[in-house]
C-alpha cells in the first residue's frame, strides 16, 4: 500500500543573499519561480546563516546544530558525529536522494542519503582524476581536458566574471537540475522522498550562460553601498588579488561581477522551475542558501562576516495543500539554518533527535501563539584582513557585532539602517540595545575553551581563535583529490 506521507524537496543555492530574490524588492534580481513559491509559502526575511560559510553552514543545516555543537567554524574537514536530516528520514521510511554540493568530509560519504549525485563544485581540482558525478558527466558528453568546466578561466573564489564557455546544458545548474528531474521519474513510488538539489550558483565562478550574463550588463546595476567605517581604498585598484576580500575595483570590472552573480541567480530560478514542474502535489519545498555574499558592499567579496549581506539568506517554507494551513505570509522572526531539520521532521511526524538545537518553525507558520527565540548567534574564526574571528547577536531589528582578536564592536539599528552604513556602539541614545546584545553574547560564550569570556566580560585574545573545537581535528591525512581542504 503506498505511503501517502508528504513528500520533501530542500532547494539550495550557494553564497545567495536573502535580499537578491524578486520579492525582496531588490531593484535587480529577476526570480519568478522561488517569487511564486514565497508568495504562496512562507517567506522569512529574518533568516541568518549562523556561520556563514560553507562547510560549517552546511553542518548546521545537515544536523540541526550549532556551530558549537558540531565544532567548525570555518571550511575544515573533519567527522561529523551528530545524526543527520536524510539519515533521520531514511530510518523512517523515506528514500532519500542528494543531488549536487554536499561539502562534507570524507568526500562519497552519503551520511544517511540512500542515493547520491554528487559534486561540490563544478571545479576538477586534481586534472588528472575524475573524481566527481559532474566531472563524469562531462566526460561521458566527450569533454575532455583539464578542468574543462572551468576553461573560462574565471576563479571559483574571486570577482572575475564572464559568460560561461560551453552550451547551456552542460552547466553545472542544469545538470544539477536533470539530475533532480530524473530523480523524480525514476524513484520507488511507494515511498515518500526527500530531495535535497544544491546547486553551486551563485557561488563564484559567476559564469552564467550568455543570456543571463549580457541581459544584466545591459541594466543599470546600481553600485554598492560603502560605509565611512568600512573604508580602506579612496578609488579603484588595480593589481588586487582576484580573491580579494577587501576590493574596490574599476566600475566597469564591478558591474561585470554583479552581472555573473545575478544572472548565475536568475539562471538558477529558471532551473528550478523547470523541477518544480515534476514534482508531486503532496511536497513540502523549503528552499534556502547556506550564507550569502558581500558583493562589493563595504568594500568586501565574499562571506564570513556578520554583516547583511554575507549572513542573512533566503528562506521559504511552502507545504502542500493538505497541511490545511495559511500560507503567503510573511514573517519577520529571526531563523536559522539549524532549524531546517527539526522543522521538516516536525512536519512529517519524524521524532526529532535529542542532539538538534534548532526549533521547528511549524507553530509559526501555522499561526500559534507559542513564545518564539529572542535572537540568534553566530560566529566564525578567521575573518581574513582583519586579525580576528567574529561573533554577532541579532534578533533581526538589532545587530551586535564582537571581534574577540582586536575587542572591537558594533551596532546596527536594521529597521533604520539596513545596510549598516553607521556604527551606533558608541551612540549613548543606544546604550541599552548595545549592553543588552553584549550581555546575550556573554551568555552564550560563558565556559567556551576559546576563553572568549574573562571575569564576565568579553576579552580580547589578540588574534583568531582555532577554526575547530579540540574534539574534531582531523585526525587521518587526506588525498588531494577527494579529502580537500577548500577555501569554498
Amino acid at each position: 500500500m503506498p505511503d501517502d506521507r508528504p513528500n520533501i524537496l530542500l532547494i539550495m543555492t550557494d553564497e545567495h543573499r536573502g535580499d537578491a530574490l524578486g520579492i525582496e524588492g531588490r531593484p535587480i534580481v529577476e526570480t519568478p519561480y522561488l517569487d511564486a513559491i514565497a508568495a504562496s509559502g512562507t517567506h522569512f526575511t529574518s533568516a541568518y546563516s549562523a556561520t556563514p560559510v560553507c562547510i560549517p553552514a552546511r553542518r548546521t543545516l545537515m544536523t540541526g546544530t550549532k556551530a558549537s555543537t558540531h565544532g567548525v567554524f570555518m571550511n575544515y574537514m573533519t567527522h561529523l558525529d551528530q545524526p543527520t536530516l536524510p539519515e533521520s528520514l531514511s530510518a523512517a521510511g523515506y528514500q532519500t536522494h542528494l543531488v549536487g554540493k554536499l561539502h562534507l568530509h570524507p568526500a562519497r560519504k552519503k551520511y544517511g542519503f540512500d542515493s547520491t549525485d554528487w559534486a561540490d563544485s563544478p571545479a576538477q581540482h586534481n586534472t588528472s582524476v575524475i573524481d566527481d558525478d559532474y566531472q563524469m558527466f562531462l566526460q561521458e558528453q566527450g569533454l575532455y581536458g583539464p578542468d574543462i568546466a572551468r576553461a573560462h578561466g574565471v576563479d571559483e573564489n574571486g570577482w572575475v566574471a564572464r559568460p560561461f564557455h560551453l552550451d547551456e546544458r552542460y552547466h553545472f545548474t542544469n545538470w544539477c537540475a536533470e539530475k533532480a528531474m530524473r530523480f523524480l521519474e525514476r524513484r520507488d513510488p511507494t515511498a515518500p522522498f526527500f530531495l535535497k538539489m544544491s546547486i553551486h550558483a551563485p557561488h563564484a565562478p559567476c559564469a552564467p550562460p550568455q543570456y543571463y550574463f549580457d541581459k544584466y550588463m545591459a541594466m543599470d546595476i546600481p553600485e554598492p553601498a560603502v560605509a565611512d567605517w568600512a573604508r580602506v581604498f579612496d578609488e579603484p585598484q588595480r593589481g588586487l588579488s582576484v580573491k580579494s576580500w577587501r576590493t574596490a575595483l574599476d566600475p566597469k570590472v564591478l558591474k561585470q561581477y554583479m552581472a555573473g552573480y545575478y544572472g548565475s541567480i536568475e539562471h538558477a530560478d529558471h532551473q528550478i522551475g523547470r523541477v518544480l514542474n515534476h514534482v508531486p502535489e503532496n511536497t513540502i519545498i523549503i528552499f534556502t542558501s547556506d550564507h550569502g555574499e558581500m558583493l562589493g558592499e563595504h568594500q568586501w567579496i565574499r562571506k564570513r562576516s556578520a554583516f547583511e549581506g554575507s549572513a542573512r539568506i533566503p528562506f521559504i517554507v511552502n507545504l502542500p495543500k493538505s497541511f490545511d494551513v495559511k500560507q503567503g505570509e510573511t514573517l519577520g522572526d529571526v531563523v536559522e539554518l539549524m532549524d531546517v531539520m527539526p522543522t521538516v521532521l516536525d512536519a512529517v511526524g519524524v521524532d526529532i533527535p535529542e542532539t538538534v538545537d534548532g526549533k521547528s518553525l511549524m507553530p509559526l507558520i501555522r499561526g500559534d501563539n507559542e513564545p518564539w527565540r529572542d535572537y540568534i548567534h553566530g560566529e566564525c574564526s578567521p575573518m581574513e584582513t582583519i586579525n580576528s574571528g567574529m561573533q554577532y547577536i541579532t534578533d533581526g531589528k538589532d545587530k551586535y557585532i564582537f571581534y574577540p582578536g582586536t575587542g572591537d564592536e558594533q551596532f546596527f539599528d536594521l529597521v533604520n539602517d539596513p545596510v549598516e552604513m553607521t556604527n551606533l556602539v558608541n551612540d549613548p541614545n543606544y546604550a541599552d540595545r548595545v549592553e543588552l546584545g553584549r550581555t546575550r553574547l556573554i551568555s552564550e560564550l560563558e565556559g567556551r575553551p576559546e576563553n572568549f569570556v574573562v571575569n564576565d566580560q568579553l576579552a580580547t585574545l589578540g588574534g583568531p581563535t582555532p577554526s575547530f573545537l579540540p574534539a574534531y581535528e582531523r585526525q587521518e591525512t587526506p588525498t588531494k583529490a577527494l579529502n580537500r581542504e577548500t577555501p569554498l
